[in-house]
Order: C-alpha cells, then sequence, then structure tokens
C-alpha cells in the first residue's frame, strides 16, 4: 500500500512564468526530496535501462544535442545535460505544441535529494487555452507529473509495481484525487478560478485518469 497523504503532501507545486526558447512563458513546478544520494537520483533519470524500470522505454541519442523517443509518451531534443544537476529537454506529445522541461537536482539533508521539475509551454498560448477551456488541461499536466514523481520514489525505494495494472484500481484514484486537489491552490493563486470551476475541473482529470469503475 502506498502512503497517498505522505506522497502528495512531499510534493511543493506552484504555477510560475519560466521562459522558453519562443519567449515569455508559463510553467508548472514541482519539488520534492528523495532519500538518496544525488548520483543515485541522477543515475535514475539519465541511465536508460534504469529509466525503463520507472517511467517508460526511451530509445534515441541521449546526449545533448540528441534525441529521445519515450514509448508510448513524449519525445524531442536534449537541450543540456550537466551532471549531477541538470537536465533540459524539449517535451512534445503527438501533434502537441513543443514544450520545455527542466529537471535541477540538488543535494538535501540527510543525504538525501531535492528534484525540482518543470514543464514550461508558451504562456500565451497556455493562458488562451484555460481562459477558453478551464483549468483542467492544467491540473491533467501536473497530475501526471505527480504520478511520475510517485513511480521514481517508488523505484527509488527498490518498490516494483505495475503502473498500468494499479492505475486501475481504488488507491490510484485516491492518489489522484488528492493530487488533483492539491493543484487548487496554485490554479486559484494564477487564475483567480472559482471553486465551482475548479471542482468540475478536478472531477474531469481524476475520471480520465482513474475512472469510477477502476477495480480494487
Amino acid at each position: 500500500m502506498i502512503d497517498i497523504l505522505h506522497q502528495v503532501n512531499a510534493v511543493h507545486r506552484e504555477i510560475g512564468d519560466q521562459a522558453v526558447a519562443t519567449g515569455a512563458g508559463r510553467s508548472l513546478l514541482l519539488r520534492r526530496t528523495y532519500d538518496a544520494p544525488i548520483e543515485d537520483v541522477w543515475s535514475a533519470c539519465t541511465n536508460p535501462d534504469r529509466i525503463g524500470r520507472w517511467l517508460a522505454p526511451i530509445e534515441g541519442e541521449l546526449r545533448p544535442g540528441g534525441t529521445f523517443q519515450l514509448k508510448d509518451n513524449a519525445g524531442g531534443e536534449i537541450l543540456r545535460c550537466e551532471k549531477p544537476h541538470l537536465i533540459k529537454v524539449t517535451w512534445v506529445l503527438g501533434e502537441g505544441m513543443p514544450t520545455e522541461v527542466d529537471v535541477r537536482l540538488a543535494p538535501g539533508g540527510d543525504g538525501g535529494t531535492v528534484l525540482e521539475l518543470e514543464h514550461a509551454a508558451p504562456a500565451e498560448i497556455v493562458d488562451g487555452m484555460v481562459g477558453t477551456h478551464g483549468p483542467g488541461v492544467t491540473i491533467g499536466i501536473g497530475c501526471g507529473w505527480d504520478l511520475t514523481l510517485l513511480g521514481l520514489d517508488l523505484f527509488l525505494r527498490g518498490i516494483t509495481y505495475d503502473s498500468a495494472a494499479w492505475g486501475t484500481t481504488a488507491e490510484a484514484r485516491e492518489f489522484v484525487t488528492a493530487a488533483c486537489h492539491a493543484w487548487g491552490p496554485a490554479v486559484q493563486a494564477a487564475w483567480g478560478t472559482g471553486d465551482d470551476d475548479l471542482a468540475a475541473a478536478v472531477a474531469f482529470v481524476v475520471q480520465q485518469y482513474a475512472p469510477a469503475n477502476g477495480s480494487d
């Protein structure tokens, strides 16, 4: 069993304004501390064999200037790789707009590692989408990264689980629901979203990630 409350509360979430290559950006920032040395976390985030065990199988030229493709997920170009502190890539899912992801590592207390993940996209496009469709897409992307950081934590602690099978369980729905709600304060601070619209957005995202007819 996963300690849902601990996992959700372990992450700091905010919406920021990190720039992208084309200009002004809007970003989702997640920060948490892992109980593992920075060298181990760096290896988990850069070693293809290890990436495939907690995120997804990966292919490509994994070097600065090279490209990568995660199976059934995003691909892009590796912009920077500065061991053991920084990975920066473009992040493109299907025919979606190019976005950028930074993963920053720093030593934490008691031998742990602080990881910051920041996912940025052009501000004009993001603000337009939120204005037209509400914050659901933002919450959905944020929750997707919450699930990613959870998978990394379980991997670093030597816990094996089938993410696809787990995604149909009541436990997964509980985690997704809590993670989506945890994005609420950041969303309201950024866009002034009302409580009713926020609740509807959260409910929509939860149903996408963990449908109510899932199993135990």
